[in-house]
C-alpha cells in the first residue's frame, strides 16, 4: 500500500494514537519517515516498539511520541552484542521518550535486567512474563510480582492474550 493509502485507512478507523510494532520497525526507517510524517500532519500520534538494537535517526525520533524498548535477554540465545547496542541503548534514553520492557522468563532474569538498567542508565523499567496463554502468564507473573514490585519496576502483562487468546488478526 502506498503512504496516502496507509493513512487513509487509518485516519477512517478514526484513531488517535497508532503504535508501530512487528518484526523490528526501525530497520525501515526511510520507509517509515514518510508514513511518520502524514500521521503527524494528521494529529494522530505514533508510538514505535523495537528492540533497542537501531538508533532511531533526529526526524524519527521528532515524530514519535514514545518509543517502547525492549532489549532480548540472554535466554533469547542471541549474542549480547547483537542484542545490546550502547549507542542507540543511550539515544533512546537521551530521547526521553523511551520507556524499558523487558520480558522474563525465570525471576532470575531480573538480576540481568538490573544490570542492564545500571550499566546504560535505563529508566523506567516495566516486566512482563513471558507466555503464549493466560494460564502461562497467570503462572510467571505469580512468580515475578513480588520481586518486580520490591525493585520499583513497573510490571505488566500481554493484555491481548488475555483478550483473545493466539487469535491473529483482530
Amino acid at each position: 500500500m502506498s503512504v496516502d493509502e496507509v493513512v487513509r485507512q487509518l485516519r477512517e478507523m478514526d484513531v488517535d494514537l497508532v503504535i508501530v510494532t512487528g518484526g523490528e520497525p526501525l530497520s525501515q526507517q526511510a520507509r517509515l519517515l514518510p508514513v511518520l510524517r502524514q500521521l503527524h500532519d494528521e494529529g494522530i500520534a505514533v508510538e514505535v516498539e523495537t528492540n533497542g538494537t537501531r538508533t532511531p535517526t533526529p526526524d524519527i525520533q521528532r515524530l514519535v511520541r514514545r518509543f517502547v524498548v525492549s532489549p532480548k535477554l540472554a535466554n533469547s540465545g542471541n549474542l549480547e552484542r547483537r542484542r545490546l547496542v550502547p549507542k542507540a541503548l543511550q539515544a533512546f534514553r537521551d530521547s526521553g521518550k523511551a520507556d524499558f520492557k523487558f520480558v522474563v522468563r525465570s525471576i532470575r532474569d531480573l538480576d540481568e535486567v538490573a544490570d542492564i538498567a545500571e550499566k546504560h542508565g535505563l529508566a523506567p523499567i516495566w516486566i512482563m512474563p513471558e507466555g503464549q496463554t493466560a494460564d502461562a502468564l497467570l503462572r510467571g507473573l505469580a512468580v515475578i510480582a513480588d520481586a518486580v514490585v520490591s525493585r520499583r519496576w513497573n510490571l505488566s502483562v500481554r493484555l491481548h492474550v488475555f483478550a483473545w487468546g493466539q487469535s491473529r488478526g483482530v
